[in-house]
């Protein structure tokens, strides 16, 4: 009887298992396989790096707690989400050298900030979440006591992405979200219109760092460097990139 009851366990285990692969295949997994993965984050696991922290499991993981992402709109929509995604937050984790020919191979290299600007809520995991507010919305969000733990965003990957993926998929106070953006249900408004927020990825970077990075004139290294990812990574996909990568000529959403 025992020798049954275990083999009905493992049995009931490897269901769970093939139902979890399954889900993945047919949602982000599908777009982002473990291939393609490996392909878009070839130094993820450098020695220079935080090696072994940002896995594939737990990227899915994550992605399955938030059943918008990566599934919205068109198969385009999709790539482009997801190509907008890792831009962005490769951005953040970089580990590149700016000018070098792998400039945009070093993507999630970083889980924190090296030099913390503003502990203990310092910039962590992929979105690089950044400050207390942040912390707390994240942790609520996701089932979390981030404010109590905020090292928790450096040390469970799954943990991590989930802060990520909530940043990117909740309209951030008088700003979209990121996914909206991304997947064009963002419709301009007339204060957007006039401080030339237009859609397209810059819009998504004017959310993410807009007070730093917008409305300063061409050719920003960091503005660079988010369309570099980006455009990598659509090429990879299989998608176009679309209009109006930079945020050069945009207001960030804090002046009007």
């Amino acid at each position: 009887m025992a020798r049954f009851a275990a083999l009905a366990v493992c049995a009931a285990a490897l269901l769970l298992a093939v139902a979890a692969g399954g889900a993945a295949a047919q949602g982000v997994g599908s777009v982002i396989t473990q291939s393609v993965y490996d392909t878009m984050l070839p130094n993820r696991d450098n020695s220079l790096c935080a090696s072994e922290f940002y896995t594939y499991e737990a990227f899915i993981a994550a992605a399955a707690a938030f059943p918008s992402f990566g599934t919205t709109g068109s198969a385009d929509d999709v790539k482009r989400e997801l190509a907008a995604f890792f831009g962005q937050t490769s951005h953040e984790t970089t580990g590149g050298t700016q000018g070098a020919a792998d400039q945009f191979e070093w993507g999630y290299c970083f889980k924190e900030e090296i030099t913390p600007t503003s502990p203990p809520y310092q910039g962590r995991g992929p979105i690089q979440l950044t400050g207390q507010s942040n912390y707390q919305l994240a942790g609520d969000a996701i089932g979390e006591d981030l404010v109590g733990n905020p090292d928790l965003v450096a040390q469970d990957p799954v943990v991590s992405f989930k802060t990520a993926t909530w940043f990117w998929t909740t309209p951030q106070g008088n700003k979209p979200s990121c996914q909206d953006v991304a997947v064009n249900r963002w419709t301009p408004t007339a204060a957007d219109t006039a401080a030339g927020r237009v859609p397209g990825y810059g819009v998504i970077t004017n959310i993410i760092n807009g007070g730093l990075e917008c409305g300063t004139g061409p050719n920003v290294d960091r503005n660079v460097d988010r369309i570099g990812y980006y455009t990598r990574y659509c090429g990879i996909l299989g998608t176009d990139a679309g209009d109006n990568l930079d945020c050069y000529n945009q207001q960030n959403f804090a002046q009007a």
